[in-house]
């Protein structure tokens, strides 16, 4: 496996740019909280599944459903996904993400 990095400065920059390669019709995305940073795996490849791009930021996120407009780049926690003008994030917090392990691991040396 490898993995490429993009990092971001803030949380709303990640939103952006997951809901800009969003796809059509689609307004829900999973977002990882774990060991301090906030992020997605994108796959590069589409045939062997090999190589992800990694976008993150350092920080974290609380809260299950977080709504983004992307017009004002302003997300808050919501209970429930209502509008289709909106995009939201799914906030999923591993106890254990192996990927994400070893991308930080690589991050950090």
């Amino acid at each position: 496996m490898h993995v490429e990095y993009e990092e971001f400065d803030s949380m709303e920059d990640i939103f952006s740019y997951m809901a800009s390669v969003m796809p059509p019709m689609k307004n829900t995305m999973p977002i990882n909280s774990y060991k301090g940073y906030v992020f997605a795996f994108i796959p590069l490849g589409h045939s062997n599944g090999d190589v992800y791009l990694m976008i993150y930021a350092k920080g974290t996120l609380d809260g299950r459903i977080l709504e983004f407009d992307i017009n004002t780049k302003v997300y808050k926690k919501v209970n429930a996904i209502e509008r289709a003008d909106k995009t939201y994030f799914i906030v999923m917090t591993p106890k254990r993400n192996t990927i994400a392990d070893q991308a930080i691991k690589s991050l950090s040396s």
